[in-house]
């Protein structure tokens, strides 16, 4: 139990710490070889912030532990609308371009609305897997596309493109730090896996309660990480897009590449409570950004702590539950 607690700290740590590595790798040598900027936001740092999400719930359905790969996926997008964008509107409102976040916010609450069609039989298989990844390529290809013409104002992964400075590294110091990040993702990744399953199965609590909390949000923090460094810029469009694109690459990318390493079992409760609450927040998002009519509009501190609040009920919500069932 110790080593399995201290395996999951080190497991957490290390792997918020790669997850940067391998992003400034990856941007750093995509620079290098000319890539258009939207395709180096979009691409490289939007898949690569959500690279945690994406090894953890591969690793954990290749080790049979469906519970832990769909927990960690929906738990982060609960996490990233609940407790990265609620703590970072605490901190500070934004100033965001309303109709991109629109649309964004309008494609992801699509997605996760469609993404229960494919929960209700109890699986994902890997036909269901390839029905989330087609939208996902769609949607990296329209990314692409729009790399070709000048935008003025964009969001979700494509918005770090607008950030994305000059390397620093050279080519070589590049690819090193993108080869190192990986296989530290993929180590960190196993470790953490292992310590949460270990944990779980000797308190007698689930892997998907695992998944959905410790896991899932150890896997979020570096979009808190981001999130916090460009409030400081001022790139509000940046925060919010980074939580809108993670949260749409969780649902496609890392449920479907679960899928499609091993079928997922899908417990009733995800149907009953967990899908329920991150549609609610998605669209709760979307309510607020209904109501903005200008073309730059404010996120305040009341909206954001209504997310945090909703974020710590449900976190509360499950460790009662947990605890309920511990005790019963």
């Amino acid at each position: 139990m110790l080593m399995a607690g201290l395996a999951l700290i080190v497991g957490l740590a290390l792997l918020i710490w790669s997850a940067e590595r391998f992003v400034d790798g990856a941007v750093a040598t995509a620079h290098h070889f000319r890539l258009p900027g939207l395709i180096i936001g979009t691409v490289i740092v939007g898949i690569g912030t959500s690279a945690p999400e994406f090894v953890v719930s591969g690793l954990a359905a290749w080790s049979g532990q469906p519970g832990l790969a769909i927990g960690n996926a929906y738990g982060s997008n609960i996490a990233n609308i609940g407790l990265i964008l609620g703590l970072t509107l605490l901190l500070s409102p934004m100033i965001v371009a309303s109709g991109v976040v629109r649309r964004e916010l309008a494609l992801l609450a699509a997605v996760t609305l469609g993404s229960l069609l494919l929960l209700l039989d109890g699986t994902i298989g890997r036909l269901d897997a390839a029905l989330l990844l087609v939208p996902l390529i769609g949607y990296l290809g329209l990314c692409v596309r729009q790399a070709r013409r000048p935008i003025e104002s964009t969001s979700g992964p494509a918005a770090a493109a607008v950030e994305t400075e000059p390397p620093t590294l050279g080519l070589r110091g590049a690819v090193a730090w993108l080869i190192v990040g990986l296989i530290l993702l993929v180590a960190s990744s196993r470790l953490l896996v292992w310590g949460a399953v270990t944990i779980a199965t000797t308190l007698g609590v689930s892997d998907l309660v695992m998944g959905l909390t410790i896991v899932a949000v150890g896997a979020s923090l570096p979009e808190l990480a981001s999130s916090i460094s460009a409030l400081r810029r001022n790139a509000h469009d940046l925060v919010l897009g980074n939580v809108l694109g993670s949260n749409l690459f969780n649902t496609l990318g890392v449920v479907g590449v679960a899928g499609l390493i091993a079928p997922i079992d899908i417990e009733p409760i995800v149907v009953q409570r967990d899908w329920p609450v991150m549609m609610a927040m998605t669209v709760l998002l979307l309510l607020f950004a209904m109501r903005w009519r200008a073309p730059r509009a404010r996120l305040s501190r009341l909206e954001g702590g209504v997310l945090l609040a909703i974020f710590v009920g449900y976190t509360t919500w499950l460790v009662l539950g947990a605890l309920a069932a511990l005790t019963g």
